[in-house]
C-alpha cells in the first residue's frame, strides 16, 4: 500500500443540487444520503485499506480548506492542495499528481470525484485493486466504466474494443471512444450494444505516466508544473500554485488526455454506482417508503408519491397530493419543482441571482 495513493476533488459546486449544494457550503460536505456522514467523508472512508491516510490528498478550491479540515480532522493540513480558482480537472489532477511525484516517483494514484455514491464497497475495493495492480504494472491510464443499468442521458459514456488483442490481463478493455452527455435515442442505442459503459470519473495511473500524459497532450500545463515542481511540498508551495493556476487553462482531463491518448484502458465494473448529480439520482439511490417517496427530514406525507423530500429536522414538513416532486429546503431558500423538469435547476439558479442576488447561489 505504501506506493498507492488517493487523490479527492472535492472543489465543486454541484449547482444541480441547489439550494441543498451551495457556493459556501457545496454538497460533497453534505449528508446527502442520511447516514451521517458527509459525501466526502463516505468517498475517503470507502478506500480503507487501499492506500495509508498518509497517502491521502484532497484537492480542492481554497474557500473550502476549512470545511475539509472539519470534515477529515484527523488529515494533515498539508495534505490539502488548494487552488486559487477553479480550472477543471486537468490542472486539478496536474498539480496532486506532480506534488505526489515529488515525494514518490514510483506512487501509483486513484483519482475519485468527492460527491459519488457506492452501495457495494466490497466489490468496489477488489476492483481498484485490480485497477491499482494493472496499473503498477503496465503503461497505461485507466478508467473505470460502469456497466450501465437504464439509457440514462446524465452520464457520459465510454466505448470499448471487445475483443483481447491488447495483451493486458486483468479485465481491462481498451478505449475505442469517449461520448459526452448523448440525448436519449442515442443512449438506448449504447446500453442495448453491449459494448459501452458509464464514465465513472474514477481513473487509476502511476505518477510517471500520467505526467508523461500531460506532456504529450496538455504540454502548456505541463510547462507550468515543470517550472515549479520543485517547490512543491515547500513553503514556497502555495505562491508558486497562486502564479500557476494563472496559467492554466480551463480543460477537463477527459477532453485534455483521455480522449486524445492511445493507452488509454477502462475497466468494467459493476458495484452500486451513482455520481449523486441530480435529485433524481437521489431518489434512485435513498430509501424508498411504501409509496416510492425518498424522506430525509421530519416529514408528514399524505397521498404523495415518487417524491424527493429533504427539509432540515427542526422544521416539520406536511405534504399532501404531490406526485413526482421535488420538496427542498436548505437555509434561505425552499425548492419545489418537479422531478421531470429537474434540468431546469441550473436556469433557476441563474434568475435567483440575476433577480434576488448572490445570497442565494
Amino acid at each position: 500500500m505504501e506506493n498507492t495513493y488517493l487523490v479527492v476533488m472535492a472543489g465543486g459546486i454541484g449547482s444541480r443540487f441547489w439550494p441543498f449544494s451551495r457556493t459556501h457550503h457545496p454538497k460533497q460536505f453534505h449528508d446527502v444520503l442520511g447516514v451521517g456522514r458527509s459525501m466526502l467523508q463516505l468517498t475517503v472512508d470507502r478506500f480503507h485499506g487501499i492506500c495509508p491516510p498518509e497517502n491521502v490528498f484532497v484537492v480542492t478550491n481554497r474557500d473550502y480548506t476549512d470545511l475539509v479540515q472539519q470534515h477529515l480532522p484527523d488529515l494533515p493540513a498539508d495534505q490539502i492542495l488548494g487552488e486559487p480558482i477553479g480550472r477543471n480537472t486537468a490542472p486539478c489532477i496536474a498539480y496532486a499528481s506532480y506534488r505526489i511525484m515529488q515525494r514518490d516517483p514510483k506512487a501509483t494514484i486513484v483519482v475519485t470525484p468527492a460527491d459519488h455514491a457506492v452501495m457495494h464497497e466490497e466489490e468496489f475495493r477488489r476492483v481498484i485493486r485490480q485497477a491499482v495492480d494493472a496499473a503498477r504494472a503496465h503503461e497505461v491510464l485507466i478508467t473505470l466504466g460502469i456497466q450501465p443499468s437504464r439509457p440514462d442521458t446524465g452520464y457520459g459514456y465510454i466505448q470499448f474494443m471487445d475483443d483481447d488483442t491488447s495483451g493486458l490481463a486483468g479485465g481491462l478493455k481498451k478505449v475505442k471512444t469517449f461520448t459526452e452527455k448523448p440525448n436519449l435515442e442515442l443512449a438506448k442505442m449504447f446500453v442495448s450494444s453491449g459494448d459501452f459503459l458509464w464514465n465513472s470519473g474514477l481513473f487509476v495511473w502511476r505518477a510517471d505516466v500520467i505526467v508523461n500524459a500531460f506532456h504529450h497532450y496538455l504540454s502548456d500545463i505541463a510547462e507550468v508544473f515543470d517550472e515549479g515542481a520543485q517547490q512543491l511540498g515547500t513553503d514556497q508551495e502555495v505562491d508558486f500554485i497562486s502564479r500557476a493556476y494563472t496559467r492554466c487553462r480551463n480543460i477537463s482531463i477527459d477532453y485534455g488526455v483521455m480522449e486524445k491518448a492511445d493507452n488509454v484502458y477502462v475497466l468494467p465494473a459493476d458495484f452500486g454506482w451513482s455520481d449523486l448529480g441530480t435529485w433524481d439520482s437521489l431518489h434512485r439511490m435513498g430509501h424508498h417508503d411504501a409509496d416510492d417517496n425518498v424522506v430525509d427530514g421530519d416529514a408528514l406525507l399524505y397521498d404523495t408519491r415518487e417524491c424527493v423530500i429533504k427539509t432540515p429536522l427542526e422544521r416539520l414538513v406536511v405534504v399532501q397530493g404531490l406526485e413526482g416532486y421535488i420538496v427542498a429546503e436548505y437555509d434561505n431558500v425552499l425548492l419545489i419543482c418537479k422531478r421531470t423538469e429537474e434540468q431546469r435547476v441550473k436556469e433557476f439558479v441563474a434568475d435567483v441571482k440575476a433577480k434576488k442576488g448572490a445570497g442565494y447561489n
